[in-house]
């Protein structure tokens, strides 16, 4: 599929919706390299099978872990190794999948051996550097390819996870800077909780928090406690992951969608699994909808977001900078409201699958909708309603630069605008590969 039309929604019969999304990317690939890193067999359920975790997939079975797949059911069954690497000189491809490139990588880093890693032209281009630094500071050695900090190269592992019940290993103590990407950090966190002596990570920078808390919390349900305090990480000396039946949250990411569809269209939408609980950061956008005259509540089949009846949403001012994803959502939504939105605390979002707010001014201004871009914000106009002569949106065909969140959030946009055409939304596999299908079954039953 090319093209993608969205159908504008022009009448409403049934106004209370159910929709199911696929498990947590994030969840997802933590969960596989925590349980490859603990001693014995894991399964895990609820799993997200898309092109980042199939990735992630691929790589650690080319690492010579023993993983058994069944998609139909959504298990997956990993024989965990206590933190070896079986195959000490695999390549791997981590595709354009972030979690995989930088999780990986730490592992490796920290690894026994030499293996080549390489990725998509896309992830070829995406922030390492820093990760890089740190890793080649304990001991890990890289060999680059082409571009210094950038895939593909080899990695030389600095030997920490060999003979993990070691109880005599010193004190690791490393810096890293995760402005760029908090995935630096959780990659650390993960793979030294394999190690056996003590680790301390002193971090410079805040970005991503919410995903960082996740990967504690995560790091805890596998059975290695984290201390932090005032930018400081530390591990003690425990005995290692343990195998775990583990079942993965619905991608609460994929459920906004939804929720801003609710938004637009004034329905209520219930998204079976996500709970205010949840291990996702993402879960604060229910609160920017609250902010724009929705109605949420945590039911125990999961939580219901309703919009305002009259389909008139509220102008805010937000910080995204914990729940960042989601800023592409609220920017398609933001031209349906009675006041300028602002979106505020994104100046990373640059570094991401595109330049996320480069690419949100672009297709605005395509739709005729008012935009300005600041150096870590966006500000964006309501639309004239459609009966003026100047009506906006505008009918147009939406370029999705290779980013899944821009084809899945821009499509919202053509829920209430006529003409609004989605291309290469087949980009959307990265992590919620059936989304417009889902998208056209809600709309059926809308108007059944």
């Amino acid at each position: 599929m090319e093209e993608y039309r969205v159908k504008k929604v022009n009448e409403i019969k049934q106004t209370s919706i159910t929709v199911n999304v696929p498990g947590s990317k994030s969840i997802t690939n933590r969960a596989l390299l925590l349980a490859a890193l603990a001693k014995g067999e894991s399964a895990l359920s609820g799993v997200l099978f898309s092109d980042d975790s199939r990735h992630f997939l691929d790589c650690v079975q080319k690492l010579g872990i023993e993983i058994k797949v069944d998609e139909k059911t959504c298990q997956v069954v990993v024989a965990g190794q206590g933190g070896q690497v079986p195959k000490s000189d695999a390549s791997v491809y981590v595709g354009s999948a972030g979690t995989a490139a930088r999780f990986l990588a730490a592992f490796l880093g920290l690894s026994d051996g030499t293996h080549r890693m390489d990725a998509s032209a896309q992830m070829r281009k995406r922030p390492m550097g820093p990760l890089l630094k740190t890793l080649s500071g304990i001991g890990a050695s890289f060999y680059f390819e082409e571009k210094e900090g950038h895939f593909p190269f080899e990695v030389t592992g600095a030997g920490l996870l060999i003979d993990v019940s070691d109880n005599e290993k010193k004190c690791v103590d490393v810096s890293v800077n995760i402005n760029d990407s908090s995935q630096f950090l959780s990659a650390l966190l993960i793979s030294l909780g394999a190690y056996a002596g003590e680790s301390v990570i002193r971090v410079e920078g805040t970005h991503g928090m919410a995903y960082i808390d996740m990967t504690v919390r995560m790091m805890e349900q596998f059975g290695i406690e984290v201390q932090s305090e005032n930018g400081v990480y530390k591990i003690a000396k425990q005995g290692g992951y343990r195998a775990k039946k583990y079942d993965i949250e619905p991608d609460v990411s994929a459920a906004c969608y939804f929720y801003a569809m609710a938004a637009l269209l004034g329905i209520s939408v219930t998204v079976p699994g996500i709970h205010e609980n949840s291990l996702q950061g993402d879960v604060e956008f229910i609160h920017v909808l609250e902010k724009m005259g929705c109605t949420c509540e945590d039911t125990p089949k999961g939580i219901c977001v309703t919009g305002p009846k009259d389909g008139k949403l509220k102008g805010v001012t937000v910080n995204m900078h914990s729940f960042s994803d989601q800023a592409i959502t609220l920017a398609a939504i933001a031209p349906f409201a009675d006041a300028p939105t602002t979106i505020t605390g994104i100046a990373h979002i640059r570094l991401q699958e595109s330049n996320r707010i480069a690419a949100i001014c672009t297709e605005l201004a395509r739709i005729d909708i008012r935009c300005e871009e600041g150096e870590d914000s966006i500000t964006i106009w309501p639309g004239a309603p459609k009966y003026l002569a100047t009506g906006t949106p505008k009918p147009a065909l939406i370029q999705t630069y290779d980013d899944h969140r821009m084809a899945m959030g821009f499509s919202l946009v053509g829920l209430r605008a006529e003409g609004i055409v989605i291309n290469d939304p087949m980009c959307c596999k990265k992590t919620f590969e059936h989304y417009f299908d889902v998208l056209d079954e809600v709309i059926e039953k809308m108007q059944m």
